[in-house]
Protein backbone atom coordinates (compact mmCIF):
# COMPACT_ATOMS: atom_id res chain seq x y z
CA UNK A 1 0.00 0.00 0.00
CA UNK A 2 0.90 3.49 -1.10
CA UNK A 3 0.62 5.71 2.10
CA UNK A 4 1.35 8.74 0.44
CA UNK A 5 -2.45 8.20 -1.75
CA UNK A 6 -4.95 9.31 0.62
CA UNK A 7 -7.43 5.82 1.46
CA UNK A 8 -10.85 6.54 0.08
CA UNK A 9 -12.11 6.50 3.48
CA UNK A 10 -10.70 6.63 6.38
CA UNK A 11 -11.69 6.72 10.64
CA UNK A 12 -8.76 7.40 12.89
CA UNK A 13 -9.94 7.00 17.11
CA UNK A 14 -12.96 7.59 16.83
CA UNK A 15 -15.29 7.97 19.74
CA UNK A 16 -19.03 7.76 20.02
CA UNK A 17 -20.91 7.68 23.33
CA UNK A 18 -24.38 7.90 24.34
CA UNK A 19 -26.38 8.56 27.14
CA UNK A 20 -29.20 6.32 28.85
CA UNK A 21 -30.51 7.99 31.62
CA UNK A 22 -27.82 8.27 34.08
CA UNK A 23 -25.36 6.18 31.94
CA UNK A 24 -22.82 6.57 28.98
CA UNK A 25 -22.95 4.01 26.12
CA UNK A 26 -19.82 3.94 24.69
CA UNK A 27 -20.72 2.56 21.40
CA UNK A 28 -17.32 3.67 19.42
CA UNK A 29 -14.04 3.76 21.37
CA UNK A 30 -10.84 4.47 19.45
CA UNK A 31 -12.62 2.81 16.00
CA UNK A 32 -10.05 3.19 13.16
CA UNK A 33 -9.90 1.72 9.67
CA UNK A 34 -8.70 2.78 5.82
CA UNK A 35 -10.42 1.57 2.68
CA UNK A 36 -8.88 1.92 -0.50
CA UNK A 37 -10.42 2.34 -4.28
CA UNK A 38 -11.58 -0.50 -5.82
CA UNK A 39 -12.03 -2.34 -2.92
CA UNK A 40 -15.56 -3.69 -1.22
CA UNK A 41 -15.06 -4.15 2.81
CA UNK A 42 -17.29 -6.16 5.03
CA UNK A 43 -18.56 -4.72 8.10
CA UNK A 44 -19.66 -7.27 10.55
CA UNK A 45 -20.60 -7.86 14.59
CA UNK A 46 -23.39 -9.01 16.58
CA UNK A 47 -26.58 -6.46 16.59
CA UNK A 48 -26.22 -3.66 18.75
CA UNK A 49 -22.05 -3.31 18.26
CA UNK A 50 -22.51 0.16 16.62
CA UNK A 51 -22.43 -0.79 13.06
CA UNK A 52 -24.82 1.37 11.94
CA UNK A 53 -24.06 4.14 13.98
CA UNK A 54 -20.04 3.73 12.18
CA UNK A 55 -21.90 3.96 8.74
CA UNK A 56 -23.66 7.56 10.31
CA UNK A 57 -20.59 8.40 11.04
CA UNK A 58 -18.54 7.50 7.61
CA UNK A 59 -21.63 9.19 5.96
CA UNK A 60 -20.66 12.55 7.66
CA UNK A 61 -24.37 12.16 8.93
CA UNK A 62 -23.63 12.30 12.78
CA UNK A 63 -20.27 13.65 14.00
CA UNK A 64 -17.69 11.48 16.53
CA UNK A 65 -17.37 13.05 19.84
CA UNK A 66 -14.04 12.47 19.28
CA UNK A 67 -11.38 11.20 16.34
CA UNK A 68 -11.35 11.86 12.71
CA UNK A 69 -13.51 10.97 9.49
CA UNK A 70 -11.02 11.36 6.69
CA UNK A 71 -12.68 11.68 2.86
CA UNK A 72 -10.20 10.98 0.34
CA UNK A 73 -7.96 12.04 2.72
CA UNK A 74 -9.50 15.40 3.53
CA UNK A 75 -10.48 16.20 7.51
CA UNK A 76 -14.28 16.50 7.93
CA UNK A 77 -13.92 17.54 11.16
CA UNK A 78 -14.68 21.64 10.72
CA UNK A 79 -16.71 21.76 7.51
CA UNK A 80 -20.11 23.40 8.01
CA UNK A 81 -23.44 21.46 7.15
CA UNK A 82 -23.93 22.20 3.83
CA UNK A 83 -20.33 21.56 3.37
CA UNK A 84 -21.50 17.89 4.75
CA UNK A 85 -24.10 17.97 2.37
CA UNK A 86 -22.82 18.65 -0.55
CA UNK A 87 -20.33 15.46 0.02
CA UNK A 88 -23.52 13.18 0.78
CA UNK A 89 -24.71 14.26 -2.70
CA UNK A 90 -21.47 14.17 -4.64
CA UNK A 91 -18.85 11.87 -3.18
CA UNK A 92 -21.20 9.28 -1.01
CA UNK A 93 -23.71 6.59 -1.75
CA UNK A 94 -26.41 5.05 0.53
CA UNK A 95 -27.75 1.76 0.26
CA UNK A 96 -30.09 0.74 2.83
CA UNK A 97 -31.99 -2.73 3.87
CA UNK A 98 -35.44 -0.98 2.81
CA UNK A 99 -34.93 0.76 -0.64
CA UNK A 100 -36.99 3.43 0.01
CA UNK A 101 -37.39 4.24 -3.64
CA UNK A 102 -40.05 6.75 -4.39
CA UNK A 103 -43.57 5.17 -5.11
CA UNK A 104 -45.06 7.78 -7.81
CA UNK A 105 -41.93 7.29 -10.20
CA UNK A 106 -40.64 4.89 -12.48
CA UNK A 107 -37.53 2.89 -12.08
CA UNK A 108 -35.66 5.18 -14.10
CA UNK A 109 -36.99 8.01 -12.91
CA UNK A 110 -35.80 7.13 -9.41
CA UNK A 111 -32.17 7.09 -10.39
CA UNK A 112 -32.83 10.01 -13.05
CA UNK A 113 -34.07 12.75 -9.63
CA UNK A 114 -30.58 12.24 -7.74
CA UNK A 115 -28.74 13.30 -10.89
CA UNK A 116 -31.21 16.47 -11.62
CA UNK A 117 -30.97 17.49 -8.40
CA UNK A 118 -27.12 18.11 -8.64
CA UNK A 119 -27.93 20.09 -12.21
CA UNK A 120 -27.43 16.95 -14.56
CA UNK A 121 -29.54 17.99 -17.87
CA UNK A 122 -32.28 15.62 -17.90
CA UNK A 123 -31.30 13.64 -20.85
CA UNK A 124 -27.90 12.95 -19.51
CA UNK A 125 -29.33 11.45 -16.55
CA UNK A 126 -31.55 8.87 -18.18
CA UNK A 127 -28.76 7.84 -19.89
CA UNK A 128 -27.00 7.57 -17.55
CA UNK A 129 -29.48 6.35 -15.56
CA UNK A 130 -30.40 3.52 -18.53
CA UNK A 131 -26.99 2.35 -18.20
CA UNK A 132 -26.97 1.80 -14.63
CA UNK A 133 -30.13 0.22 -14.68
CA UNK A 134 -29.06 -2.39 -17.74
CA UNK A 135 -25.85 -3.29 -15.69
CA UNK A 136 -28.14 -4.28 -13.36
CA UNK A 137 -30.24 -6.33 -15.51
CA UNK A 138 -33.00 -3.94 -15.53
CA UNK A 139 -33.33 -2.48 -19.27
CA UNK A 140 -36.89 -4.27 -19.32
CA UNK A 141 -38.04 -2.50 -15.92
CA UNK A 142 -36.92 0.88 -16.43
CA UNK A 143 -40.51 2.20 -16.80
CA UNK A 144 -42.07 0.18 -14.05
CA UNK A 145 -42.84 1.56 -10.56
CA UNK A 146 -42.02 0.10 -7.25
CA UNK A 147 -45.03 -1.79 -6.87
CA UNK A 148 -44.69 -3.72 -10.05
CA UNK A 149 -41.12 -4.60 -9.43
CA UNK A 150 -40.03 -7.39 -7.28
CA UNK A 151 -38.00 -7.28 -3.84
CA UNK A 152 -34.72 -7.79 -5.59
CA UNK A 153 -35.61 -5.90 -8.21
CA UNK A 154 -36.48 -2.71 -6.03
CA UNK A 155 -33.06 -3.23 -4.48
CA UNK A 156 -31.08 -3.08 -7.22
CA UNK A 157 -32.82 0.09 -8.49
CA UNK A 158 -31.88 1.70 -5.07
CA UNK A 159 -27.83 -0.09 -5.75
CA UNK A 160 -28.80 2.65 -9.01
CA UNK A 161 -29.70 5.42 -7.36
CA UNK A 162 -26.68 5.18 -5.14
CA UNK A 163 -24.29 4.77 -7.53
CA UNK A 164 -26.14 7.47 -10.23
CA UNK A 165 -24.28 10.67 -9.48
CA UNK A 166 -20.69 8.73 -9.49
CA UNK A 167 -19.84 8.28 -5.89
CA UNK A 168 -16.08 7.39 -4.81
CA UNK A 169 -17.13 5.88 -1.58
CA UNK A 170 -20.23 3.72 -1.15
CA UNK A 171 -22.21 3.06 2.34
CA UNK A 172 -24.62 0.13 2.34
CA UNK A 173 -26.52 -0.92 5.67
CA UNK A 174 -27.66 -4.94 5.39
CA UNK A 175 -28.65 -4.06 1.71
CA UNK A 176 -29.70 -7.76 0.99
CA UNK A 177 -31.12 -8.16 4.98
CA UNK A 178 -34.74 -7.82 3.28
CA UNK A 179 -34.18 -10.40 0.41
CA UNK A 180 -34.41 -14.28 0.32
CA UNK A 181 -31.19 -16.20 0.26
CA UNK A 182 -31.06 -16.61 -3.66
CA UNK A 183 -32.03 -12.35 -4.06
CA UNK A 184 -29.63 -11.19 -2.56
CA UNK A 185 -26.69 -13.49 -3.65
CA UNK A 186 -27.62 -12.05 -6.90
CA UNK A 187 -28.30 -8.73 -6.12
CA UNK A 188 -24.82 -8.58 -4.53
CA UNK A 189 -22.83 -10.09 -7.10
CA UNK A 190 -24.25 -7.60 -9.27
CA UNK A 191 -23.09 -4.75 -7.13
CA UNK A 192 -19.82 -5.99 -6.64
CA UNK A 193 -19.47 -6.49 -10.07
CA UNK A 194 -19.81 -2.72 -10.50
CA UNK A 195 -18.12 -1.85 -7.25
CA UNK A 196 -14.59 -3.39 -8.81
CA UNK A 197 -16.16 -1.97 -12.26
CA UNK A 198 -16.29 1.46 -11.22
CA UNK A 199 -13.21 1.18 -8.73
CA UNK A 200 -15.41 3.16 -5.83
CA UNK A 201 -14.46 2.00 -2.07
CA UNK A 202 -17.61 0.22 -0.83
CA UNK A 203 -18.22 -0.48 2.99
CA UNK A 204 -21.23 -3.20 3.50
CA UNK A 205 -22.89 -3.83 6.87
CA UNK A 206 -23.73 -7.23 6.43
CA UNK A 207 -25.34 -10.43 9.09
CA UNK A 208 -24.28 -12.58 6.09
CA UNK A 209 -20.92 -14.29 6.92
CA UNK A 210 -21.39 -16.18 3.20
CA UNK A 211 -21.67 -12.81 1.74
CA UNK A 212 -19.33 -11.20 3.94
CA UNK A 213 -16.43 -13.89 3.40
CA UNK A 214 -16.83 -12.90 -1.02
CA UNK A 215 -15.79 -9.21 -0.15
CA UNK A 216 -12.14 -8.29 -0.49
CA UNK A 217 -11.70 -7.75 3.30
CA UNK A 218 -13.64 -8.30 6.36
CA UNK A 219 -13.52 -5.83 9.26
CA UNK A 220 -15.18 -6.93 12.55
CA UNK A 221 -16.57 -3.91 15.16
CA UNK A 222 -15.92 -5.50 18.81
CA UNK A 223 -15.91 -3.16 21.84
CA UNK A 224 -16.37 -0.52 20.30
CA UNK A 225 -13.06 -0.93 18.19
CA UNK A 226 -12.51 -2.17 14.45
CA UNK A 227 -10.52 -5.39 14.07
CA UNK A 228 -9.62 -6.65 10.86
CA UNK A 229 -9.22 -10.89 11.02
Amino acid sequence: MNDAVPAALALEGVVRTFRQGSETLEVLRGASFRIERGQMVALVGPSGSGKSTLLQICGLLERPDEGEVLIEGKSSAKLSDDARTEIRGNTLGFVYQYHHLLPEFSALENVVLPQMILGLGRNQARERGSKLLAALGLSEREKHRPARLSGGEQQRVAVARALANSPSILLADEPTGNLDHQTADKVFKQLMQLVHGTGIAALVATHNNDLAQQMDRILTLEDGRVVEK
